[in-house]
């Protein structure tokens, strides 16, 4: 809703765990996982590092929200395109690349390409998923 107001707002609050995690993200996509600090996003969000702090205790807490999000948004997309079942995985791609092929979603693959190098070499967020442990 356009111009709500919400309780956070109400209290004098400027920042809540969503906005602190929209922030996240978008500085996620902009310069990659690799660059995503409790600082680039408090800077982003216009607060302190303390405030993101208090809703990501940890930097992988922030990096497994920032990759649910960007994962959600990337399933609401194919959605649209996956309406009936494949075959096999040559349909999946013919019915996905039209949507996947454009430059909107390239930050996305690269985020989940960074995330997937990360976690071979066993680098947060891979290691806070028991992903490639040896």
């Amino acid at each position: 809703m356009a111009g709500a107001t919400t309780v956070n707002d109400r209290m004098g609050y400027r920042h809540d765990r969503q906005r602190i995690l929209d922030d996240a993200v978008a500085e996620a996509l902009e310069h990659g996982l690799s660059q995503l600090t409790f600082g680039t996003v408090a800077r982003r969000a216009g607060t302190s590092d303390r405030v993101v702090v208090y809703y990501f205790p940890t930097k992988s807490d922030l990096l497994m929200a920032v990759l649910a999000m960007v994962g959600d948004r990337l399933q609401t997309t194919l959605a649209a395109v996956f309406t009936e079942p494949a075959d096999n995985h040559t349909q999946l791609l013919r019915a996905a690349w039209p949507v996947l092929s454009t430059s909107a979603s390239e930050p996305v693959f690269a985020l989940f390409f960074e995330a997937a190098g990360l976690a071979a070499a066993g680098r947060e967020p891979g290691d806070r998923v028991g992903c490639c442990a040896g």
